[in-house]
């Protein structure tokens, strides 16, 4: 009996939770084996060639205007290459779980904060609520610990790290968006993974300690099946998947996997990884998600 298409629709959305909330999973047991720039690097490069070759296959132009070349790689430089740098290495150091919830919570703020500052949507007594929230939650997570000296210094720095990352890829975003009104969403993404997969990956041959010896491919099997699982599955099908949802629901109601990824992350993190949480981080984490709740929720 064929589904009808809002139980298709439900299906994808339950297989986009549970792809974008494993991803954490994968990116913890990946980058612990291979250097963070080889991994990052090679997943976005390829990624960009294939959705570039899907696009040529289709007959579509991969052409853009020169004039667009500096912005593009100012995006690209932020939402993959910087991004996925400090977010990955901060993964050695940090709890897929905690990871997870960090990333999915600050997006939405992240997003609402450059977008205030772009001058692209107004500024609004709610969205100080979410931010204040999501600042709260922060303090939550870290703050007791610290007090008490009891806070690790690499799970700090790993944790950092993800946020940093997170804020790079919310300000490529807003830098992104005027490029909307002159480019295909399908190529912006193929050009921008490409150009922000190969300049990570260039500088990780030339700086990154281990990234020659990456590159003979010898990273074992957990590691492969980590990097196929984040470039299938997590980078293309879930990508297709995300923007049909955009599409039919909009995106508020698809941002909503935002609180329920995370929630996948943290049980297979305990589950598979002995991750432990304390009453605090859960405390914490609850009211990061409940900021980001405040900025999807749609307006009356």
């Amino acid at each position: 009996m064929a589904l009808s298409l809002s139980a298709r629709q439900r299906v994808l959305f339950v297989i986009l939770c549970i792809v974008w909330g494993t991803t954490w999973l994968a990116m913890k047991e990946g980058v612990a084996v291979v250097p963070p720039g080889v991994f990052g690097g090679l997943r976005w490069t390829v990624g960009g060639v294939v959705l570039l070759a899907w696009l040529r296959s289709r007959g579509e132009s991969i052409r853009f205007p020169l004039r667009l070349t500096g912005r593009l790689l100012g995006v690209a430089v932020l939402m993959i290459s910087f991004n996925n740098l400090v977010m990955l290495y901060g993964m050695r150091y940090v709890g897929s779980g905690l990871a997870a919830v960090l990333a999915s919570a600050l997006t939405p703020i992240g997003l609402l904060g450059f977008s205030v500052v772009a001058g692209q949507e107004r500024y609004t007594h709610r969205q100080a609520g979410a931010i204040a929230l999501g600042i709260g939650g922060l303090l939550l997570l870290f703050g007791p610990k610290a007090v008490a000296g009891r806070q690790d210094t690499a799970e700090l720095l790993g944790a950092l790290g993800v946020i940093v990352g997170c804020l790079a890829y919310c300000a490529g975003s807003v830098l992104a968006r005027p490029l909307m009104r002159t480019l295909p969403p399908a190529l912006m993404a193929a050009t921008t993974n490409f150009m922000g997969g190969a300049i990570l990956l260039v500088l990780s041959i030339a700086f990154e300690p281990g990234a020659g010896a990456a590159l003979s491919g010898n990273w074992g099997i957990t590691a492969w099946a980590a990097w196929l699982y984040l470039l299938l599955p997590g980078s293309l099908g879930a990508t297709v998947i995300y923007f049909l949802l955009v599409r039919d629901w909009g995106a508020s109601r698809t941002g909503t996997y935002a609180f329920v990824s995370p929630i996948i992350a943290v049980l297979l993190g305990s589950l598979l990884l002995g991750e432990r949480m304390e009453p605090l981080d859960v405390a914490g984490m609850a009211l990061m998600l409940a900021a980001a709740g405040l900025v999807l929720r749609r307006k009356p």
